[in-house]
């Protein structure tokens, strides 16, 4: 959600919670310049389970009654209703989603609703909101994840055997099979998925009860509060309760670590529908066209997601800056935390969605990754093995591997295509057998070992993904 005011009034209400102290209005700028509550309604869900579980509590040590606690539950959910049927009329002059739902509830059911914030400030009230909202799109994201890694792990199975190029610096190195590439990037997202779930551990902390800052003295029950809103246990101290958002931090940095990932993904799959590659084709409901050149089919979303994952680095950076001179508690400047989360967490959900449905629906060109992967000397590393093998020292073998290359290049040919004498010339153990390790094929079967491209250990790692998937 962004800053669109037009479901928001600009009209101030009779009253404001906090004018007691204050015998001049808000200025009107000074209003629309601090109020949240056209990015932060979004809350509204959160805002409202962190209320009914704060008047259930507060009837339970008797600071409600049984009465006013239905009452207060009721209208909330008379709310709720409201608001997601979009008949709910936002104030600016209210500030931000909690004091606007509040000042409804008060509206619907009299002097009861006043009751509600008894024993909690905005301060904890917020900081619990947001932890909420957290935890929630942090199930979201994990979700997507682990189809995007099914996704990959499909891909990957289903081109064990091809073989394609491998890459250091973009130039070609070795024989690697296609699925195993994939692999690599499956590794990747388990990476992801586990900083995701680990940072939710700290996030699950309930900073209700802190109050403004330095608790309360209404006879609160913070555990049971914690119990009714699924958190794992309560903030221990209400400074930092109110005040710190690394939780926001941390996930950012989980979401920015993703997003470089799929950034990295994004920018090889721009390449290899090039022309110049032409690896996989991309299906065309993934890709547009040019308005002037009627042959192009460009990889549009790939492009758009590598280019989305600057504005999640970025929303990284604005947290770290946010926070790093506030004395504690609270202050105002973390009103500012939200619209980079919130566009965060979007741009990593829609990434890693649309990511899925494409790679789903990815065709690889096998004859011509083949090919490729034949060109560039590629199996350079395993001549010199061979070598090695045969008694060789590995420095010497690799000078004799140089000039091999050398050979071929002079001459136009591939690694292969030498003849037997011209490899004696250079090193005399050399037989026969030395053409059975310079295909593409030989070179990635021989690399048989966990972690290694060879088909039959991609299939291997497959079974293990899917069964950690499972």
């Amino acid at each position: 959600m962004t800053r669109d005011d037009s479901d928001i009034s600009l009209a101030a209400p009779a009253e404001k919670p906090w004018q007691g102290r204050f015998t001049e209005p808000t200025d009107a700028f000074v209003e629309a310049f601090t109020a949240s509550v056209g990015f932060d309604q979004r809350l509204f869900r959160h805002d409202i389970a962190g209320s009914v579980a704060h008047a259930t509590m507060l009837a339970s040590v008797g600071v409600l009654s049984d009465a006013e606690r239905d009452a207060i539950i009721a209208g909330l959910e008379s709310i709720q209703v409201d608001i997601e049927a979009g008949r709910m009329r936002w104030s600016i002059a209210l500030e931000d989603v909690h004091m606007n739902i509040e000042a409804e509830l008060t509206s619907r059911i009299g002097e009861t609703g006043k009751k509600l914030h008894t024993g909690r400030s905005r301060n904890d009230q917020v900081a619990t909101d947001i932890r909420l909202y957290l935890r929630e799109e942090t199930d979201a994201i994990v979700a997507e994840l682990r189809r995007l890694q099914q996704a990959l792990v499909n891909v990957a199975e289903r081109e064990a055997d091809t073989i394609m190029p491998g890459f250091t610096h973009l130039q070609t190195a070795q024989p690697v099979t296609f699925g195993h590439h994939m692999l690599a990037w499956y590794e990747m997202l388990v990476r992801d998925e586990e900083r995701f779930i680990d940072c939710r551990k700290r996030m699950n902390r309930l900073p209700l009860g802190a109050a403004a800052l330095a608790g309360t003295t209404f006879p609160i029950d913070r555990h049971f509060t914690a119990k009714l809103l699924g958190f794992d246990g309560v903030a221990e101290n209400s400074l930092d309760a109110v005040s710190d958002r690394d939780f926001v931090t941390e996930m950012l940095s989980a979401c920015a670590l993703c997003m470089g990932h799929l950034s990295r993904f994004s920018e090889e799959l721009v390449l290899w529908c090039s022309s110049q590659f032409d690896f996989v084709e991309l299906s065309d409901s993934f890709c547009t066209g040019s308005s002037i050149m009627p042959q192009k089919k460009n990889p549009d979303v790939p492009e758009l997601i590598r280019g989305k994952s600057a504005r999640v680095t970025g929303a990284l950076v604005t947290m770290l800056m946010l926070m790093k001179g506030q004395p504690l508690a609270y202050n105002k400047d973390n009103q500012e935390d939200k619209e980079p989360i919130f566009d965060a967490v979007d741009t990593v959900r829609g990434s890693l969605h649309i990511y899925t449905e494409m790679l789903s629906a990815m065709q690889v060109k096998r004859a011509n990754t083949h090919e490729a992967a034949q060109r560039g000397f590629s199996t350079a590393t395993d001549l010199a093995d061979y070598l090695v093998r045969k008694g060789v020292a590995f420095r010497d073998a690799h000078e004799v591997v140089g000039k091999a290359v050398r050979t071929a290049i002079d001459s136009d040919r591939a690694l292969h295509e030498l003849e037997l004498r011209e490899f004696q010339t250079l090193a005399e153990v050399v037989s026969q057998d030395v053409f059975s390790v310079l295909t593409v094929e030989g070179s990635v079967a021989a690399r048989d070992h966990i972690g290694g491209t060879a088909p039959a250990q991609v299939r291997a790692a497959v079974q293990r993904a899917r069964t950690r998937l499972a």
